[in-house]
Protein backbone atom coordinates (compact mmCIF):
# COMPACT_ATOMS: atom_id res chain seq x y z
CA UNK A 1 0.00 0.00 0.00
CA UNK A 2 2.72 2.45 0.64
CA UNK A 3 3.83 2.18 -2.98
CA UNK A 4 0.54 3.21 -4.11
CA UNK A 5 0.53 6.25 -1.91
CA UNK A 6 4.10 7.40 -3.01
CA UNK A 7 2.76 6.95 -6.65
CA UNK A 8 -0.55 9.15 -5.56
CA UNK A 9 1.19 11.97 -3.78
CA UNK A 10 3.85 12.21 -6.28
CA UNK A 11 1.51 12.82 -8.97
CA UNK A 12 -0.95 14.66 -6.89
CA UNK A 13 1.21 17.80 -8.12
CA UNK A 14 -0.31 19.36 -11.23
CA UNK A 15 3.87 20.29 -12.03
CA UNK A 16 5.15 16.83 -11.26
CA UNK A 17 2.11 15.27 -13.37
CA UNK A 18 2.98 17.44 -16.82
CA UNK A 19 6.55 16.57 -15.89
CA UNK A 20 5.31 12.76 -16.20
CA UNK A 21 3.02 12.74 -19.03
CA UNK A 22 6.00 15.00 -20.77
CA UNK A 23 8.20 11.73 -20.11
CA UNK A 24 5.41 9.37 -21.41
CA UNK A 25 6.06 11.21 -24.80
CA UNK A 26 10.27 10.07 -24.64
CA UNK A 27 13.15 10.78 -22.76
CA UNK A 28 14.17 14.59 -21.69
CA UNK A 29 16.93 16.05 -20.13
CA UNK A 30 16.18 19.14 -17.64
CA UNK A 31 16.73 21.52 -20.14
CA UNK A 32 14.10 20.03 -22.11
CA UNK A 33 11.80 20.52 -19.60
CA UNK A 34 12.94 24.01 -18.56
CA UNK A 35 12.21 25.20 -21.68
CA UNK A 36 9.28 22.81 -22.44
CA UNK A 37 6.88 24.03 -18.93
CA UNK A 38 8.27 27.18 -18.76
CA UNK A 39 9.63 26.75 -15.04
CA UNK A 40 12.97 27.63 -13.01
CA UNK A 41 15.44 24.52 -12.69
CA UNK A 42 15.03 24.01 -9.03
CA UNK A 43 11.29 23.40 -9.19
CA UNK A 44 12.14 20.93 -12.39
CA UNK A 45 14.77 19.44 -10.16
CA UNK A 46 12.84 19.19 -7.11
CA UNK A 47 9.60 17.21 -8.59
CA UNK A 48 12.01 14.77 -10.45
CA UNK A 49 13.39 13.81 -7.45
CA UNK A 50 10.07 13.52 -6.12
CA UNK A 51 9.07 10.89 -8.98
CA UNK A 52 12.15 9.61 -8.93
CA UNK A 53 11.64 8.38 -5.08
CA UNK A 54 8.19 7.34 -5.41
CA UNK A 55 9.98 5.19 -8.44
CA UNK A 56 7.84 7.07 -10.88
CA UNK A 57 10.84 8.01 -13.19
CA UNK A 58 14.45 6.71 -14.00
CA UNK A 59 17.56 9.21 -14.83
CA UNK A 60 20.83 7.92 -16.71
CA UNK A 61 24.11 9.98 -17.19
CA UNK A 62 24.81 10.34 -20.68
CA UNK A 63 28.42 12.65 -20.50
CA UNK A 64 27.40 15.72 -19.03
CA UNK A 65 23.96 15.15 -19.29
CA UNK A 66 21.31 13.25 -17.17
CA UNK A 67 18.12 12.05 -18.97
CA UNK A 68 15.20 10.96 -17.61
CA UNK A 69 12.43 8.31 -18.93
CA UNK A 70 9.60 6.84 -17.29
CA UNK A 71 9.99 3.35 -15.32
CA UNK A 72 9.49 0.99 -17.62
CA UNK A 73 8.87 -1.56 -14.91
CA UNK A 74 5.65 0.37 -13.99
CA UNK A 75 4.38 0.17 -17.54
CA UNK A 76 1.64 -2.37 -16.87
CA UNK A 77 0.65 -0.83 -14.12
CA UNK A 78 -3.15 -0.09 -13.98
CA UNK A 79 -2.54 3.29 -12.53
CA UNK A 80 0.05 3.85 -14.94
CA UNK A 81 -2.51 2.86 -18.06
CA UNK A 82 -4.77 4.77 -16.46
CA UNK A 83 -2.93 8.15 -16.87
CA UNK A 84 -2.17 7.73 -20.24
CA UNK A 85 -5.79 6.75 -21.22
CA UNK A 86 -7.27 9.70 -19.30
CA UNK A 87 -4.94 12.69 -19.26
CA UNK A 88 -3.59 14.63 -22.15
CA UNK A 89 -1.06 17.02 -22.27
CA UNK A 90 -2.13 20.14 -23.05
CA UNK A 91 -1.77 21.66 -26.19
CA UNK A 92 0.38 24.31 -25.05
CA UNK A 93 3.15 22.08 -23.41
CA UNK A 94 2.68 19.88 -26.71
CA UNK A 95 3.98 22.63 -28.86
CA UNK A 96 6.82 23.90 -26.73
CA UNK A 97 8.25 20.46 -26.31
CA UNK A 98 7.84 20.04 -30.23
CA UNK A 99 9.95 23.71 -30.42
CA UNK A 100 12.23 22.82 -28.21
CA UNK A 101 13.06 19.42 -29.87
CA UNK A 102 13.50 21.58 -32.97
CA UNK A 103 15.65 23.70 -31.62
CA UNK A 104 17.83 20.99 -30.25
CA UNK A 105 18.06 19.22 -33.74
CA UNK A 106 19.19 23.07 -34.82
CA UNK A 107 21.76 23.03 -32.59
CA UNK A 108 23.05 19.29 -32.89
CA UNK A 109 23.06 20.07 -36.40
CA UNK A 110 25.22 23.46 -36.35
CA UNK A 111 27.45 21.09 -34.03
CA UNK A 112 27.99 18.64 -36.14
CA UNK A 113 29.14 20.82 -39.60
CA UNK A 114 31.95 23.15 -37.52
Amino acid sequence: MKKYVKIFSALSDENRLRIYLLLLQGELCVCELINTLDMEQSRISHSLRILKEAKLINNQRRGKWMIYSINQNLKNNKIIQGLKKELKLSSQDLSNLEKCKKNIKKYQNVIETT
